[in-house]
C-alpha cells in the first residue's frame, strides 16, 4: 500500500515535467512567433523608408499607397498648400457660391471634402445650374450607391463642358476619395462655365504630391496645378486694350485716370449732395450708377425701378444691369463689365464702365 502513493507521485512529477516542456515549447515559440512579427515590422519600416525617401515632411503616407499595383500612380495635396490663403479664400468663395445657389434646398456645405464627395451636393448644385432632372437615387448611403450618382453627375458634367474645351481634372474616384483639388478643379469649371455671380480669386496654385510605383518602390514628385488664373481669362473676355495695359504697366497713369474720374462723377453727382472718395467700393451696389446716368440724360430715374438701399447680392446686381440698359438707351455700347464684376469690386470693370461715361459725357454740364 505504501508504494501506491510513489508511484501517485512519481507519475504526477512526470506530468509537471511534461506540461512545463508542452509550455515551454509554448512560450518559444510565441517568442520566436513576436520576434518574427519585430523583424517583419522592421523589414516593413525598411521598405517605406526605402521606397519613399524624397516623401515631403508632414505628408501622410496612406496604407493604399504601399498596395499600389505596378506603374499606378496616386495623387495627394501637399501640406503646405493646404494653408495657402489664396487657396483658402477660394473655398470659401465657392462654399459661399454652392450655398447662395442651394438655399431653397435648405443645403448647407461647410467643407468641400466632406460635403461633396458623395455625390448629392453636386447633383443639386448640377440641375440647379442646368435646369435639368438627373435620374438618380436622392439619398445614397451606401460606397456603390454613391459612385453610381457620382458616375450620372460627372457624366452630365463631361457631356457639358468637354465641347468647350474644358480639361476633365476630375473623376468618380477622385472624388468619392475626397481628393480636394479635384472638387475644387469641377466647382471652379461649373461656376466659370455659368457665370457665377462671383469673384475667384486669381492665380490660385497649389502643389500636389504624386506618388508611382516603379519596379515595386515608390517613387514621389511634385506637380504644380493651376485651379484658377485672371478674371479675364475665367469670364471668356480674352481681348485686351488700352486700358488693360494701363493697369497692368502704368499704375502711376492709373492714378491719374482715377482722380480724372472721381472728379467727372462728383461734378455730377454734387448736384444731389452726393460725393465719391472711392471708385470701386462706392458703386458696387449700382445706386450711384444709376443715379450717374439720370443727371447725365437729365432726367429722374423713377425709385421703382432701382433698389435705393439695396441689401443682397441679387439686388446690387439689379441695379448695375439697370444701369447699363439706361446707357444702352443712351447710345453708348454695352459695357465689357458684366454687373457681377462691379458687384464684386472688381476695379478693372468698374474703372472701364466710368471710363465709358468720362469720354461721353466729359463735356456735360
Amino acid at each position: 500500500m505504501a508504494g501506491a502513493p510513489a508511484r501517485s507521485a512519481t507519475s504526477q512529477s512526470g506530468k509537471m515535467k511534461k506540461d512545463e516542456s508542452f509550455l515551454g515549447k509554448l512560450g518559444g515559440t510565441l517568442v520566436r512567433k513576436k520576434k518574427s512579427k519585430e523583424v517583419s515590422d522592421l523589414h516593413e519600416e525598411g521598405k517605406n523608408a526605402i521606397n519613399t525617401p524624397m516623401l515631403p515632411s508632414g505628408t501622410e503616407i496612406h496604407p493604399e499607397d504601399t498596395m499600389l499595383e505596378e506603374n499606378a500612380e496616386r495623387n495627394m495635396l501637399d501640406p503646405t498648400s493646404r494653408e495657402n490663403p489664396k487657396f483658402k479664400d477660394l473655398q470659401r468663395v465657392l462654399i459661399d457660391w454652392i450655398n447662395n445657389e442651394l438655399e431653397e434646398d435648405r443645403i448647407i456645405v461647410k467643407g468641400l471634402e466632406e460635403d461633396c464627395y458623395d455625390g448629392q451636393v453636386l447633383q443639386k448644385l448640377f440641375e440647379k445650374l442646368s435646369g435639368r432632372k438627373l435620374n438618380v437615387a436622392e439619398v445614397t448611403q451606401s460606397e456603390i450607391g454613391q459612385k453610381q450618382k457620382l458616375q450620372t453627375v460627372l457624366e452630365a458634367v463631361n457631356e457639358l463642358l468637354k465641347p468647350h474645351g474644358w480639361s476633365i481634372e476630375w473623376s468618380v474616384d477622385s472624388i468619392h476619395a475626397k481628393n480636394l483639388v479635384a472638387i475644387v478643379y469641377l466647382l471652379v469649371a461649373l461656376a466659370m462655365h455659368y457665370l457665377a455671380p462671383i469673384r475667384l480669386p486669381e492665380h490660385v496654385s497649389v502643389q500636389v504630391v504624386v506618388v508611382k510605383k516603379r519596379e515595386g518602390i515608390l517613387q514621389t514628385s511634385h506637380v504644380t496645378k493651376e485651379l484658377t488664373s485672371t478674371t479675364e481669362m475665367m469670364t471668356g473676355r480674352f481681348e485686351r486694350d488700352a486700358f488693360d495695359t494701363l493697369l497692368d504697366h502704368a499704375p502711376d497713369k492709373l492714378n491719374v485716370v482715377k482722380k480724372s474720374l472721381i472728379t467727372f462723377v462728383n461734378k455730377h453727382l454734387n448736384k444731389l449732395n452726393l460725393e465719391v472718395t472711392e471708385l470701386e467700393s462706392q458703386f458696387a451696389d449700382g445706386v450711384y450708377l444709376v443715379l450717374l446716368m439720370g443727371l447725365l440724360e437729365n432726367y429722374f430715374v423713377p425709385l421703382y425701378n432701382f433698389f435705393l438701399t439695396p441689401e443682397n447680392f441679387e439686388q446690387k446686381v439689379h441695379n448695375v444691369a439697370f444701369a447699363f440698359e439706361l446707357m444702352q438707351d443712351g447710345g453708348l455700347k454695352k459695357p465689357k463689365a458684366r454687373p457681377e464684376d462691379v458687384v464684386n469690386l472688381n476695379l478693372k470693370s468698374t474703372l472701364r464702365v466710368l471710363y465709358n461715361l468720362f469720354t461721353n459725357y466729359k463735356n456735360s454740364e
